[in-house]
């Protein structure tokens, strides 16, 4: 890996340094760019994704994507880690920190506020930062531009079932305009950018090859971009939650605690079954990363429309954006360290192509 790429984690930590010294240095400036937003969807923040999502969207072959089916058991460890498991224990360990472990450091009657704020979050699956991730664990785009579809297809109908039988209502309000919006800004935009550019760059090609060397090519060079979209985005998200970091220490720490466990007991699952399951690596990081990310917009705007601005519902949202960068850093260096256990493309397809004959 570039120099630049194998210390991230250190660029991350000075970005976060950056950003909460930013939001006391000059909190005008940050309310102000907080301001820009629409249906809880923060423009600059979606302009800084564009940055990170786009060369992986240059990388995606459409006439690949007909050839998902081939491989459907990502999509199938996707699909259940997603919806049958990570709301459930998301709520299972909301229930046991909030009602039990931390119950004597909290105020009485706030334990309901916690639990749900988790809940959101678990309940939405991510759509955006995860082409990041899979981009840095070199992970197939159109595999994962397909499970992101997919994923994007079933929140439409789920979320709102899913939260307002957790949180045991039944009038959930589910704010459409995030959600669509979200998925315009974070994923059709940049794919159709995407699109347009793979097209200009691979007409008149004289050879498939040398089409993809074109390719490769440009996102070799836009990919620092990438990286300079997510740390300025880190810094961004720190300078608007600055003020309750540093005035709430031990709440956002107790709000951590279980976040941290979700999010690394899910990878564990999603990705010792990828590699049971002799899933080739390419397919199994990303798949593992889209049900341990989160859709953290979505589960923000609704945190506030169910229960106002400044409740601790809110809070465990905006905790949890918080929580999410570092953790899937650390997710992707592991990752890319065990890519090793599992099987190549070629040794899959030959396995497949073996079982078949008779």
């Amino acid at each position: 890996m570039p120099v630049f790429e194998r210390y991230l984690s250190v660029w991350v930590a000075l970005a976060i340094i950056a950003g909460l010294a930013l939001g006391q240095v000059t909190p005008g400036l940050v309310s102000f760019l907080a301001s820009l937003e629409y249906g809880s969807v923060n423009f600059v923040v979606a302009i800084l994704i564009w940055f990170m999502v786009y060369p992986m969207m240059v990388a995606v072959d459409f006439s690949s994507l007909a050839r998902v089916h081939e491989r459907p058991k990502g999509m199938i460890i996707t699909l259940t880690v997603n919806w049958l498991i990570k709301p459930f224990t998301m709520a299972a360990l909301g229930l046991l920190f909030f009602e039990w472990v931390f119950a004597p450091f909290i105020e009485p009657g706030t334990a309901g506020q916690y639990i749900a704020g988790m809940i959101l979050l678990g309940a939405a699956p991510c759509t955006a930062m995860v082409f990041v991730w899979s981009q840095l664990t070199k992970g197939d785009p159109n595999y994962t531009l397909a499970q992101v579809s997919l994923n994007d297809a079933i929140m439409v109908f789920a979320y709102a079932p899913i939260v307002a039988l957790l949180l045991g209502v039944t009038d959930i309000t589910v704010p459409w305009e995030t959600l669509v919006l979200s998925v315009g800004l974070y994923v059709v935009i940049p794919l159709l950018a995407g699109i347009v550019t793979r097209a200009i760059m691979t007409r008149g090609a004289p050879s498939p090859a040398q089409a993809e060397a074109a390719v490769g090519a440009f996102t070799a060079r836009v990919k620092p971009f990438s990286i300079l979209g997510l740390l300025a985005t880190v810094v961004l998200l720190f300078g608007f939650q600055g003020e309750v970091i540093l005035t709430r220490p031990l709440v956002i720490v107790m709000i951590a605690i279980p976040l941290l466990i979700q999010s690394y007991g899910i990878f564990a699952v999603a990705y010792w079954t990828a590699r049971a399951w002799h899933v080739p690596h390419k397919v199994a990081a990303p798949c593992a990363m889209i049900g341990t990310s989160n859709f953290f917009e979505l589960a923000v705007a609704v945190a506030i429309g169910l229960f106002g601005l400044n409740s601790i519902a809110a809070l465990v949202t905006v905790v949890g954006v918080l929580v999410e960068v570092p953790v899937m850093l650390s997710l992707v260096w592991f990752a890319n360290r065990t890519a090793h256990w599992f099987p190549d493309e070629e040794r899959a397809i030959r396995r497949r192509r073996s079982k078949a004959q008779p």
